[in-house]
């Protein structure tokens, strides 16, 4: 039986991490690569960090950040925020991360997934999506619509269609993330994680509302997603990465051990 991916979410303003609720109210938590070594050290499966300034101020990811990273991190990481190009992709790359992850660009220049697959492989590339319920209808059949810039621009792309698109063009791994229940530690919204889980034919990570490893058990046992995404139960010290996972392991879901590093 294939295992169950944890991975813990730092996103990052200022070289600090921080953390909102919906997008919002966001507060300074910590240092990004000591937060990072932590989670690593205590056997998280794998890390993302988000700049999520880069865009909003019209610059790259930092790039200094990302190998200081690499550097004290023992687990793959992936980068998004400020990815412009393929250029940024390729400097994340070689400053040391194993995938990267695009939202608003893949949504408004597409062709940036085909380039990306074929210039760094499908499994370099993360989809990051976020989406917020509408209601079903006529444009939106699924009833979740695609929206971008930090929640702030509803797209008219609705998320299931969206996520098969992207992954005709190269896509090899999705990021979905509700904007709906996002920093309420009140679970995931598991009807979208399903819908896209069972419509694509790649990994999907849940994110978004996870407080309790009570909700993480209940992702994987109602829904077909391939990991759960975490950040405020772990950044405020509620849990920590083998608390989860022993309960996780209770719950019946399989899950890797704390890897030896040597």
């Amino acid at each position: 039986m294939l295992t169950k991916r944890l991975i813990i979410c730092l996103d990052v303003r200022d070289r600090k991490v921080t953390k909102g609720v919906r997008f919002e109210g966001n507060i300074d938590v910590g240092d990004p690569v000591e937060m990072g070594a932590g989670y690593s050290n205590d056997g998280v499966d794998e890390l993302v960090f988000y700049d999520i300034m880069a865009s909003a101020e019209n610059r790259p990811c930092d790039f200094e950040m990302v190998k200081d990273i690499a550097r004290n991190v023992f687990v793959p990481f992936s980068v998004g925020g400020g990815i412009r190009n393929l250029e940024d992709m390729n400097q994340v790359l070689l400053a040391g991360a194993e995938k990267v992850s695009i939202n608003s660009l893949a949504v408004l220049s597409p062709e940036i997934i085909n380039q990306g697959a074929l210039a760094f492989g499908s499994q370099c590339m993360v989809l990051g999506m976020d989406v917020k319920f509408v209601g079903v209808s006529e444009r939106i059949p699924s009833g979740y619509e695609v929206v971008i810039h930090g929640g702030r621009k509803a797209m008219g792309k609705d998320a299931v269609a969206w996520a098969l698109e992207a992954c005709d063009r190269g896509i090899g791994e999705i990021c979905l993330n509700s904007i709906d229940t996002d920093g309420m530690k009140h679970g995931y919204e598991l009807a979208v994680t399903e819908k896209v889980s069972q419509a694509v034919n790649v990994p999907v990570i849940a994110s978004g509302g996870a407080g309790t490893p009570k909700h993480i058990a209940e992702l994987f046992e109602k829904t077909s997603a391939d990991a759960a995404l975490v950040a405020s139960m772990v950044h405020f010290g509620d849990y920590s990465v083998q608390s989860i996972k022993d309960s996780m392991r209770t719950a019946g879901i399989p899950v890797r051990g704390k890897p030896i590093i040597l």
